[in-house]
C-alpha cells in the first residue's frame, strides 16, 4: 500500500507513541468521492466487510424468499458474530430448516468469542462446531442459495455456482473487475477492488430502493445489530447509538465500512497494520464528522479517544483520531 496517512494515533501522557496509517474513502450517490484520506485507488481484500454483498445473490436470485428468510436470517448473512447462544441457535434452526446439519458447512469450527458459550463447552468436555464459526451465518446463506441452484457440496470452491454468484454481484456493486482473490479465514474467496471501489459499493447500498436485495440487507443489518456481531463488539455497540439510521461492518485485518441512507452516503476504510483498534477509531471518527454519530455518546466514546487503562485500572492514554480525520 502506498500514500497512506495516519488515522489514529496512540498517547501516553503527553507522547504519541504509536500512529497508525491508512486509506479512507467516502462516496455520494453518484459514486464518487466526497472525502478521502490516503490513497482511493489502493486494492484491498474487505474481508468479512463484504459479507453483505456476498449475500445478494440468495435474496436475488429467489432463494431466500423461496425459503422463507426472514430478517433475523439476513442479518447473520452479513454478520461476524460471537457464538453465543443468540446466533447458533439461530443458525441450527436454519440449519435444521434446509434438512442440513453441521457437517454441511465448510468454514471450519471455531472457538466461540462468547464467554458464556465459550464456558459451556468447557464445562461439556465438548469441542466447538462450524455452527461457532463466526461466518456460520453466511455460511448458512451459501447453503440456501447451493440448495436452491441444485449445485454440489463444495460451495466454497472459487469455480462453484455459489461464489461465481458472489463474484458476479462484487463486481456490479463495486463497478469493477475483480482483480483476484484470497481465501478467507472461513474458506470462501474473498475477491479484491479498490477501496473507491468498495465505498461505492457502500453507496450503492445506501441509495438501494426499498423492496431491493441491497435494501432488504441494510435494513436487517440496523434491525438486528446483536446479530450482526453481539455484546461488546464495535459494530453491534454503534449501530445501537447511531439508532438504526446506519449499518457498519468491519473486516478482518482492520478493514471497516458504513452503509448511511439517509445522507446516500458509503464509507469504506483500510488501517495499514490491521490493527483493529485504529480502524473501530476512524469509523467512528468518520461517522461523527458526517453527523450521524453523536461524539459525546458513551458508546462512541469507548472508540473514539477511548481510554487506556493498566494493571491497577489508572487511565495512562487514549487512542485518538489523527487530526485529519477530526
Amino acid at each position: 500500500m502506498s500514500k497512506s496517512v495516519a488515522l489514529a494515533e496512540v498517547w501516553r501522557g503527553p507522547f504519541m507513541e504509536s500512529v497508525h496509517r491508512g486509506h479512507a474513502v467516502v462516496c455520494d450517490d453518484s459514486g464518487q468521492i466526497v472525502h478521502a484520506w490516503g490513497d482511493p485507488q489502493t486494492v484491498i481484500l474487505p474481508r468479512s466487510s463484504a459479507k453483505m454483498i456476498q449475500a445478494l445473490p440468495l435474496i436475488e436470485s429467489g432463494a431466500a424468499d423461496a425459503h422463507g428468510l426472514g430478517t433475523e436470517h439476513l442479518a447473520l448473512a452479513c454478520a461476524s458474530h460471537n457464538g453465543a447462544a443468540i446466533h447458533t441457535d439461530r443458525v441450527t434452526k436454519w440449519l435444521d430448516h434446509l434438512g442440513l446439519d453441521d457437517g454441511d458447512f465448510r468454514c471450519g469450527p471455531q472457538e466461540p468469542d462468547d464467554r458464556e458459550a465459550r464456558n459451556a463447552l468447557i464445562r461439556a468436555d465438548a469441542r466447538p462446531c462450524q455452527m461457532h464459526n463466526n461466518c456460520s451465518g453466511k455460511h448458512s446463506g451459501f447453503l440456501t442459495l447451493n440448495k436452491h441452484l441444485g449445485a454440489g457440496p463444495d460451495y466454497v470452491d472459487p469455480d462453484h455456482a455459489v461464489q461465481r454468484a458472489c463474484l458476479e454481484a462484487f463486481e456490479r456493486v463495486t463497478g469493477e473487475s475483480s482483480p483476484g482473490f484470497g481465501i478467507d479465514g472461513c474458506s470462501a474467496p474473498n475477491f479484491a477492488t479498490s477501496l473507491h471501489g468498495m465505498a461505492r459499493a457502500m453507496s450503492h447500498f445506501a441509495t438501494a430502493p426499498t423492496g431491493s436485495a441491497e435494501e432488504r440487507l441494510r435494513t436487517a443489518m440496523t434491525l438486528h445489530p446483536d446479530l450482526v456481531a453481539g455484546e461488546g463488539r464495535a459494530c453491534t455497540n454503534l449501530m445501537r447509538a447511531m439508532g438504526g439510521k446506519v449499518a457498519i461492518k468491519t473486516g478482518a485485518e482492520a478493514f471497516f465500512i458504513a452503509i448511511i441512507p439517509e445522507l446516500k452516503m458509503g464509507v469504506a476504510l483500510k488501517i495499514e497494520d490491521g490493527g483493529t483498534r485504529a480502524a473501530e477509531c476512524a469509523i467512528a471518527a468518520i461517522l461523527v464528522k458526517l453527523g450521524v454519530l453523536a461524539a459525546d455518546h458513551p458508546e462512541t466514546l469507548k472508540y473514539l479517544n477511548a481510554p487506556i487503562r493498566n494493571r491497577r485500572d489508572l487511565v495512562t492514554g487514549a487512542v485518538r483520531a489523527a487530526p485529519a480525520l477530526i
